[in-house]
């Protein structure tokens, strides 16, 4: 019996229906506590327990997370011998005043119900009240992404009274910035997660007036390795592997083409590919820069070609039109005459000087014809030099191995520079 004594207490007690502890009949709990007087406190704190996605699409995020209210309503205060607190489900939850929080920008939230509503409901002797549920929330998080993938992200979840204005219910965090708690478990897979942090002001609205409200922000790095094997390394390999056409002979036709179109439609399907997973934003992204300018460098590369293969046909047709007009050979081989395009060593253009005046023209009205042929196929090693002293442009115009010759310096030159400027402003 002494045992009895000790641990006696009040609240285990059953009375009649108009003595209950908590008189929930007694009461009008359609009525905020204290309903006439000062707007009451309702202190918050939240514990995060996971982030469970980010989606570029809909911009959007899932949340799971708990979420504490503390007030007090002296209607539910009760004698006990020993301050204990008494905890209810959900069930009581039904019959008492509640804060009527919500999520403001929420796209879809629910309360956790398996196996039975995750919801808690402790009170003290004095009338405090600890009001705790799982929540698992979508809300909607405005991202820029003028600086995707190598962005970083700020969300907020905000809180807010539906009904009660500040002059009613004063909304705050119960403890500043240690009201909100998280797991350290937490990771996304393709966002670091730097910093979660609190904050509190009125939000005011034109019919209704000024509200309390809570966020819970929290800042997001994106991880850019997996961009970078995904998007970044392919893009730049395709067009390193354009530039192979610049050591392929302009002959092999079949070659060059085929490698410059296989380039270009791999480099639209890399841009597809990116563009699929994105939000159709009205800006240009980051990835996007990088991406077309990678898809210009190969489309040139193949129009490199088309210049190396248009100028090598309009010089062939000069040639034969040339050697149509010109058909005295005077001594040299058909042969030699022939080849004469540029192809030839110097040693093999300087070799027709060993042909002497009378064998190479027989006659004197002749000697003029063959000396304006062999300037125009096969210059010697001092009119090389003086020509490439003031007339370098004409050259590569002229010789299509000239476009080639410039191109495997330019073309890597230039792209090296983008991607210095690219990745100091970016990164």
């Amino acid at each position: 019996s002494h045992i009895y004594k000790k641990n006696h207490d009040l609240t285990k007690t059953r009375k009649g229906k108009t003595e209950q502890l908590l008189r929930v009949d007694d009461h009008d709990f359609t009525m905020r506590p204290a309903f006439g007087g000062p707007a009451i406190p309702v202190g918050v704190d939240v514990q995060v327990e996971s982030l469970d996605g980010i989606s570029e699409v809909d911009m959007d995020f899932t949340m799971t997370l708990y979420l504490r209210h503390y007030w007090k309503d002296e209607r539910l205060s009760f004698p006990s011998i020993t301050n204990k607190s008494m905890t209810f489900d959900g069930r009581l939850v039904k019959k008492i005043w509640v804060p009527d929080v919500f999520f403001v920008h929420s796209k879809r939230s629910f309360i956790h119900d398996t196996t039975t509503d995750n919801i808690m409901l402790r009170v003290f002797p004095d009338g405090h009240v600890l009001y705790s549920m799982r929540i698992t929330v979508t809300a909607m998080c405005n991202m820029d992404f003028s600086r995707f993938p190598l962005d970083s992200q700020t969300c907020s979840l905000e809180l807010e009274s539906y009904a009660y204005t500040d002059e009613d219910l004063m909304l705050y965090w119960k403890n500043g910035n240690e009201s909100l708690k998280t797991d350290e478990k937490i990771s996304l897979s393709q966002f670091l997660i730097q910093k979660f942090h609190t904050t509190s002001r009125l939000a005011f609205y034109s019919s209704t007036g000024w509200y309390n409200r809570l966020y819970i922000n929290f800042t997001l790095r994106r991880h850019i390795f997996f961009f970078l094997l995904q998007t970044y390394f392919p893009a730049t390999l395709m067009v390193m592997l354009s530039w192979v056409s610049f050591w392929i002979d302009r002959r092999a036709v079949p070659a060059r083409v085929s490698l410059g179109i296989t380039t270009v439609l791999t480099m639209s399907t890399i841009i597809t590919g990116v563009n699929a997973s994105m939000p159709r934003v009205s800006y240009i992204k980051a990835v996007d820069i990088y991406l077309w300018v990678s898809f210009v460098f190969v489309f040139l590369s193949v129009l490199e070609y088309a210049a190396v293969n248009y100028l090598t046909t309009v010089q062939e047709r000069k040639e034969r039109k040339l050697r149509d007009r010109f058909p005295c050979t005077c001594g040299i081989p058909h042969s030699k005459t022939m080849m004469l395009d540029g192809n030839y060593s110097e040693s093999d253009a300087n070799s027709l000087a060993g042909y002497t005046r009378n064998q190479m023209v027989p006659e004197e009205e002749k000697q003029e014809k063959v000396v304006v042929h062999l300037a125009v196929t096969s210059e010697s090693h001092s009119s090389r030099k003086r020509g490439l002293k003031g007339h370098v442009g004409l050259r590569i115009i002229q010789n299509s191995h000239a476009i080639d010759k410039y191109s495997r310096l330019i073309f890597p030159g230039t792209y090296i520079f983008f991607n210095l400027i690219y990745w100091s402003v970016f990164s």
